[in-house]
């Protein structure tokens, strides 16, 4: 019988052990969700599956569409039309009583109900949130406070009177154009690259607040 060296050996032990390593490895990148990011700008450039965009604080992304990429259209709307059972969403900055001191809102057409619904960080300014809801109660007084129900609790959110409000509703690609003003969310990939999880592009000259 053929008499297994040490160095034999421990290879042999070596080997499942790194294939097991490496097989756990991959599995954990694979569970990992990718970052995502937003990019504020203007549209350079579009190309097929490709958009250039230049950011609001500086330089231009290449960031690539591919088939679940969503367009949505911006454009201005009526705080008035704002009624109780409204869907929609606010960027605010948290307030001492617990309110949210609204930065913009974004109005939901019915068929978007549901939409990203509930309070969260958002990146618009530091320390600042995304609340989308069902509207409850509205109080007009110096602007309006509105009252923003979602699935684990609700928010009283204040909107200034100088705060942009607008609609948001589907939208294709046929909005993405040099000029245009788009807020981009988007994935980055293994290999550094950026692809649309979604565009929110601004109709007629209209810049996205959110």
């Amino acid at each position: 019988m053929m008499k297994t060296t040490l160095s034999q050996f421990v290879r042999g032990a070596l080997v499942p052990a790194l294939l097991v390593s490496q097989l756990l490895a991959s599995v954990a990148s694979a569970q990992t969700p990718a970052q995502q990011i937003g990019i504020r700008g203007a549209i350079v450039s579009v190309g097929k599956d490709q958009l250039v965009v230049k950011s609001n604080k500086g330089g231009e992304q290449n960031v690539a569409l591919d088939k679940d990429t969503r367009v949505a259209a911006i454009s201005i709307a009526n705080i008035n039309d704002i009624k109780p059972g409204s869907y929609i969403g606010a960027a605010g900055i948290p307030q001492p009583d617990g309110s949210q001191k609204a930065l913009e809102v974004h109005v939901f057409p019915p068929a978007m109900a549901g939409t990203g619904d509930g309070h969260r960080p958002f990146d618009l300014a530091p320390n600042s949130t995304m609340t989308n809801g069902t509207v409850g109660d509205v109080v007009a007084s110096h602007g309006r406070t509105l009252t923003l129900k979602y699935k684990d609790g609700e928010k009283k959110i204040v909107v200034p009177e100088d705060v942009p409000v607008v609609n948001i509703e589907p939208g294709d690609r046929s909005l993405l154009a040099a000029g245009v003003k788009v807020v981009v969310r988007a994935r980055k990939n293994a290999d550094g690259s950026l692809t649309a999880n979604s565009i929110s592009a601004g109709k007629n000259g209209i810049t996205p607040p959110m």
